[in-house]
């Protein structure tokens, strides 16, 4: 089983597997027939108050705003993240989309660490 991230502006691709949406929101401007996604996943994201105070933070403030991300996901495990996990066994590729800019920092990288822990 292989584990891939992907912002939802790229072009989706065959060789994406199967595609699940990891954000809140749907992606600004980004048609459901282009975004290709089979599963959105909106329950294992940043609860608003995590979300919001990400787009207040500063660069510096990943490493808290990361932690603070595992704690959710950890408090979580029983159930969104379980089933997200139960979800992503059943696929020889996985690739999780989301909307945000900076491809190393943020949230779905987060997701992905906590994902790969429980495979």
């Amino acid at each position: 089983m292989e584990l891939r991230r992907k912002r939802a502006y790229d072009t989706a691709s065959s060789d994406d597997g199967f595609r699940v949406l990891v954000d809140r929101l749907w992606p600004r401007g980004v048609s459901k027939e282009r975004a290709e996604i089979d599963l959105w996943a909106k329950d294992t994201a940043p609860s608003p108050e995590l979300r919001r105070e990400w787009h207040a933070a500063t660069e510096d403030e990943w490493d808290v705003y990361a932690d603070r991300y595992r704690a959710q996901l950890a408090q979580e495990s029983a159930g969104p993240l379980e089933d997200l996990a139960a979800e992503v066994r059943r696929h020889p590729i996985v690739t999780l989309v989301y909307a945000a800019h900076d491809p190393e920092r943020n949230h779905a990288a987060v997701l992905e660490e906590a994902l790969r822990t429980m495979l």
